[in-house]
């Protein structure tokens, strides 16, 4: 699934399950969130590599030598995540903060770490402790919604990207996170105009363009989507993305292959 840009494979699981029941409702959603909470705002990590490896074990070695500071911590965990070691990732984020219980941005690393781990209450408590109400990280603010998303919790979610916004007007990631929000909600008429919103923007990722092309697929846009799609992706896997998208929705609605393809309706479409 080359769509989501802030939902893991787990969160897309669900996403894709959803979507019986809101097709039914004449609204269809779908998902791969890359919750990335890092790239924008997500948890997810990057694919393990040979790179990945060799970083890994330089980390290893510095942390092995000094296991309590916050910096070596951080980068040993990222590099364990990256390498799918997620629950290792925890674990020595979980040691160096209790070595260091006020250093924001290990506590911050952790929170990611343990929603990466589908610990998302545990997640939440720390993230708490990541920023303050007088000086509040927007990152930190677009994380919490992330990992409120996955929790199912929407309007609580969009409430924390609200807030980031406040501190970050226009901010890609943040306005991809809330976009995907509303598609959870079932509101894609919202989900479109936020994501075109975040798209719009001179520092957008490709994955923010891949999303839009998701929500605008789901509304039975499916050329459209395709195009949007293009802009980032190789035509073939543009087209195989879309083929999949109709093909999902085209089950979930009871139509067999072959058969004439229901038109896929936003709420108030």
């Amino acid at each position: 699934m080359i769509f989501f840009e802030r939902l893991k494979t787990a969160q897309a699981a669900r996403l894709f399950a959803s979507v019986a029941l809101i097709a039914t409702m004449g609204i269809a959603l779908a998902a791969c969130k890359t919750l990335s909470p890092e790239a924008t705002g997500s948890f997810g990590a990057p694919a393990a590599s040979a790179d990945t490896r060799s970083v890994m074990e330089a980390w290893a070695e510095r942390y092995r030598a000094m296991p309590a500071d916050p910096d070596t911590a951080i980068n040993y965990a990222q590099a364990l995540r990256a390498n799918g070691q997620r629950q290792q990732a925890v674990a020595v984020l979980e040691q160096a903060s209790l070595q260091n219980p006020k250093h924001m941005p290990l506590l911050g690393a952790y929170g990611r770490a343990l929603a990466d781990n589908g610990a998302y209450k545990q997640a939440l408590e720390v993230l708490n402790r990541a920023h303050t109400p007088d000086q509040p990280d927007w990152r930190i603010l677009s994380v919490q919604g992330a990992v409120l998303d996955q929790m199912g919790k929407h309007e609580e979610a969009q409430r924390y990207y609200a807030t980031a916004l406040r501190i970050v007007p226009d901010e890609p990631s943040v306005l991809s996170n809330l976009g995907l929000s509303y598609a959870l909600s079932k509101d894609l008429v919202r989900a479109e105009s936020t994501l075109r919103r975040a798209a719009a923007q001179s520092r957008v990722d490709g994955r923010v363009r891949q999303n839009l092309a998701l929500v605008v697929g789901l509304q039975g846009r499916f050329q459209e989507a395709e195009n949007i799609a293009r802009a980032d992706l190789p035509t073939d896997a543009a087209a195989a993305n879309v083929a999949y998208l109709r093909q999902m929705l085209a089950q979930q609605n009871g139509v067999k292959p072959g058969e004439a393809k229901p038109s896929v309706r936003a709420q108030g479409g």
